[in-house]
């Protein structure tokens, strides 16, 4: 319950914070969101590359202990997808 206040409060806050703005500043907000969705989505593309080949290359040496470091890509694709959900 508590959680859901504070979901509307934050909802709330933020709907106050763009109708104060002008359109100038609405745009440059644009503009750093949408080059910040480019930026993440080239990174998520280059670590699921680095995952795929590493994975690839672990298979093919039939070198299970090369997954591990496979782990390191994934987590940081979850970080990325996760702070970008905050950011919208």
């Amino acid at each position: 319950m508590l959680k859901k206040v504070l979901t509307y409060i934050k909802a709330k806050l933020v709907i106050t914070l763009y109708i104060n703005l002008t359109n100038d500043n609405l745009k440059i907000k644009e503009k750093k969101l949408k080059k910040s969705k480019i930026l993440n989505a080239a990174l998520i593309g280059f670590l699921a590359a680095i995952f795929v080949i590493g994975t690839v290359a672990s298979i093919y040496s039939k070198n299970a202990l090369g997954m591990i470091p496979m782990l390191i890509p994934i987590f940081l694709i979850y970080k990325i997808v996760r702070s970008s959900k905050k950011n919208e």
